[in-house]
């Protein structure tokens, strides 16, 4: 029983991998989409994490596998040009996630301590920093990552609950709260779309997946695990972003777009909190690079043993995969050239494609998981609605952001044909 994992276990897992960096990096960015209505946009994203934990729930108890995702798809189309492209569109999602967690970090820690006399020197200094660090980590035990995440899930929470207490007590008589009234929220389209740019903030549930295997009574257990995981972080991001919303107004939310949750902190406890809640956003950003990284290199060494990339990704430097060290240079050139909202974007767009593919995973195989057909087609739906408002509303607002999603996804399919046909060509 010693290998095995508790329900409390689980969920600190689920709870983890979502309150990572995320909630740290795109909620000024929340904001300054869909103003008063940032609550409503983060429910709407959480629902839409919510009807696809259904999914997660049935194929996790059917298909227990460490694989997680990447076994799903591949369960539910087979060894293909198809589920390789999708494999590998979920691991330079994980990349982009570790750039959106550095970004973070290099956004909040000059606030602590400033290297140069240029914030933009300092973000770059401080982001690649922190990647090298934690590869370094990586590499140098696993065991090390783990007491890391372990340690970093209770300070986060604790200093979250705090400014949650805190902060709420603020807002009474706060002249700022009536921006959370009906009349300064965006278009309910708008807010959705907010809600979808902002939706890697949830990416981290399917991690259970992965864990899977090892989860006692998993009958009971992943169920309760995957759903009291994600209504948990539904209800926290609801009442950060009122919290938020209520304590400071418009402008200075957009000046402090990058750190907006240590300001949130300022009017209640003035530079002390400022400083914890940077202190927090650096812990969690920090742990968040670490289990990903870890992460990220176990689905390119999954995908490469189900021969979705070469062999070569089997190998190992210094006792780990090799994609370890691939997904840590790629994560320092993504934070090193693009600018948060499009790490957001093509994030958000990277998550919402698979999620939607493991909803139509999970209607495929209904049949053999004894669920629900309509819960899964219903998810499926959404995030193919999701695609399309992300992209409209990023398109006028972002273009880049688009552009760079497009060529990931356009990069994974060419890359996944020319790899089978010249495994085909090499075979015959």
């Amino acid at each position: 029983m010693a290998d095995k994992i508790s329900l409390k276990d689980a969920i600190s897992i689920g709870i983890g991998g979502m309150v990572g960096g995320g909630i740290f990096a795109v909620l000024g960015l929340a904001v300054s989409i869909a103003h008063g209505g940032t609550p409503v946009a983060f429910l709407f994203a959480g629902l839409l994490a919510l009807i696809t934990s259904y999914s997660y729930v049935k194929l996790s108890q059917h298909y227990p596998d460490r694989g997680g995702t990447v076994k799903f798809i591949n369960q539910g189309f087979g060894v293909s040009i198809f589920s390789g492209a999708i494999n590998n569109l979920l691991w330079i999602s994980y990349i982009i996630m570790l750039s959106l967690y550095a970004s973070a970090f290099g956004s909040y820690a000059p606030n602590l301590l400033e290297l140069t006399s240029n914030k933009t020197v300092d973000f770059h200094i401080y982001a690649s920093a922190i990647i090298i660090l934690a590869t370094a980590i990586n590499y140098y035990s696993i065991a090390v990552v783990g007491k890391i995440e372990s340690y970093a899930v209770i300070i986060k929470l604790i200093i979250l609950f705090g400014f949650i207490g805190v902060g709420a007590y603020g807002l009474i008589g706060n002249p700022n709260l009536s921006q959370l009234a009906i009349s300064h929220w965006e278009s309910p389209v708008q807010l959705f779309a907010a809600g979808m740019v902002i939706f890697v903030a949830y990416e981290g549930f399917e991690l259970i997946a992965n864990a899977a295997p090892d989860i006692i009574n998993p009958k009971k257990n992943i169920p309760r695990a995957y759903y009291g995981s994600v209504i948990f972080v539904i209800v926290l991001y609801i009442i950060i972003a009122i919290v938020t919303v209520g304590s400071l107004p418009f402008d200075t939310i957009a000046t402090a777009e990058d750190y907006v949750l240590a300001e949130a902190a300022k009017p209640m406890l003035g530079q002390i909190g400022f400083t914890i809640i940077t202190i927090a956003a650096l812990i969690s950003t920090f742990s968040a690079i670490n289990a990903s990284l870890y992460g990220g290199s176990r689905v390119n060494f999954e995908i490469a043993e189900d021969d979705e990339l070469p062999h070569h990704f089997t190998s190992k430097l210094w006792n780990q995969p090799i994609g370890l060290l691939v997904t840590a240079i790629a994560t320092l050139v993504l934070v090193n050239i693009l600018d948060l909202e499009s790490i957001s974007t093509a994030g958000s767009v990277g998550f919402i494609i698979i999620f939607g593919i493991v909803n139509l995973v999970g209607f495929k195989t209904s049949k053999d998981t004894s669920s629900n057909k309509i819960i899964p087609i219903v998810g499926c739906t959404l995030c193919i609605l999701a695609l399309v408002i992300l992209i409209n509303q990023q398109y006028k607002s972002n273009l880049t952001g688009v552009l760079v999603s497009g060529a990931i996804i356009a990069l994974c399919f060419i890359a996944e044909w020319i790899y089978k046909t010249s495994e085909k060509r090499r075979k015959s």
